[in-house]
Formats: C-alpha cells, sequence, structure tokens
C-alpha cells in the first residue's frame, strides 16, 4: 500500500499542471518500460556533447521526462556534420538494462549508434577507433526504440559514451536529430543490494513498522531485511 500511497502523493504534487495527457502519462510509472527507469539517477549536470547545433540541447533531451518523450522541443540536432556523441554520468553505478530512444521516420534519424562504458572525456577520434562496448543498427521510426544492452558487458556503470555515428540520409543529409534518450537499470548504492532499490517503492507499510529493530527480528521472514544492513 504504501507504493500506492506514495504514487498518489506523486500524482497530486503534478495536478495542478495537468489534468489530462501528462497525468496519464504519469500513471504508466507501474508498467516495466518505467519500472527500472535510471532518470533519477543521472547526472544531468555532467552531461556533454560534441556537435550539438545548440549548446545544451544534448542534456535537455537526457532531462525530458517519460511524460515528454513524445514532446517536439527541445531536440538534440547535430552541427557539423551528422555525427553526436554524448557523454551521460550516472550519480552512482548503474546495471544497464536498455536504453531508450526515439527519432523520427525521416533521413536525419540516425542510423548506427555505438555505446562505450566507463570512458572518461570521450571524443570523436577515441569512439571511432574504439571497438564500443555494443553497437546497435536503429531503426528510422517516431517510436520509441527500446535498445536492451548485453547486460553482462553492462553490469557496473557510472558513465555512458552514446556515438551516433551516421544516419539514414547515407551522405545526404547532414543534420542528425534525436528527441528523446533514457534509460533503464538498477542503481546501486554503496552497501546495498540492488534489489532493495527496486523494490522499496513497492514496500509493504509493516516493514517501516520494524526497520529500527529490524535486527532483533530474524525470524520474522523478511526477506531482503538483512541485506540493506
Amino acid at each position: 500500500m504504501s507504493g500506492r500511497h506514495c504514487h498518489d502523493e506523486h500524482s497530486a504534487h503534478g495536478h495542478d499542471h495537468s489534468h489530462g495527457g501528462a497525468e496519464h502519462d504519469h500513471s504508466d510509472d507501474i508498467t516495466p518500460a518505467l519500472q527500472h527507469s535510471l532518470y533519477q539517477h543521472i547526472s544531468f549536470d555532467g552531461i556533454t556533447t560534441l556537435n550539438e547545433a545548440q549548446y545544451g540541447s544534448g542534456k535537455a533531451i537526457c532531462k525530458k521526462t517519460w511524460a515528454e518523450r513524445l514532446t517536439e522541443d527541445p531536440e538534440l540536432a547535430s552541427d557539423a556534420d551528422e555525427q553526436l556523441l554524448v557523454n551521460i554520468p550516472f550519480t552512482g553505478q548503474v546495471k544497464l538494462h536498455a536504453i531508450l530512444l526515439r527519432t523520427s521516420d525521416s533521413d536525419s534519424a540516425p542510423r548506427t549508434l555505438k555505446v562505450l562504458v566507463n570512458r572518461e572525456d570521450v571524443d570523436f577520434g577515441t569512439a571511432e577507433d574504439a571497438e564500443g562496448t555494443q553497437t546497435f543498427e536503429l531503426s528510422r521510426t517516431s517510436e520509441v526504440q527500446e535498445l536492451p544492452v548485453k547486460r553482462a558487458r553492462f553490469g557496473a556503470v557510472r558513465r555512458l559514451a552514446l556515438f551516433f555515428e551516421d544516419n539514414f540520409g547515407e551522405g545526404e543529409e547532414d543534420v542528425t536529430r534525436i528527441g528523446y534518450v533514457g534509460f533503464r537499470g538498477e542503481w546501486m548504492q554503496l552497501g546495498r543490494a540492488p534489489a532493495n532499490i527496486l523494490y522499496e517503492a513497492a514496500a509493504n507499510p509493516s516493514d517501516h513498522k520494524i526497520k529500527g529493530t529490524g535486527v532483533n527480528q530474524v525470524g520474522s521472514g523478511i526477506g531482503g531485511g538483512g541485506g540493506g544492513m
């Protein structure tokens, strides 16, 4: 019930903003697509983007919430050529499950995404020469694409470099455009198991009652109680 209570509180907080689609989208927090969202664990101030036409637009599309994923603005557009490189740090260590991406059904949609893990200050030379942790062939679509990663390679991620190598223009389109970037996975707080973080929102109210005396209640049958100590 506490998970429901937290959700109701959060909905009430945003009630004045919208009675329509945005609030409905927020209720999708309980769906698998958002169940493991890493949004609140992105270090937004540390995001840097190379070859962006408008300064700060790479950071801006990462700051879009799930409810804002279909909005046209802000948008990240490339400047001198079709390549884009976005460096994204997290506030801790994460186990990445998937990258969420929205582009468009046009020549400006990126076609190839190379992802590098835990590399400091990646530039275009580094990104082009590196093998990459995983490379994705993207779709030309205005739908949100979910790109599952090879989890064995993304189990201890502190930062990601997203290198968009080309677009669907095949050399005829110099501008690459991206509307939304998001991430799903597990955030690991130092000294705590990821599972404890994942399921806190759905905790039973009785968990809170024994929080201070949990050490003395070994036989209480609380499965993850000891892991968080």
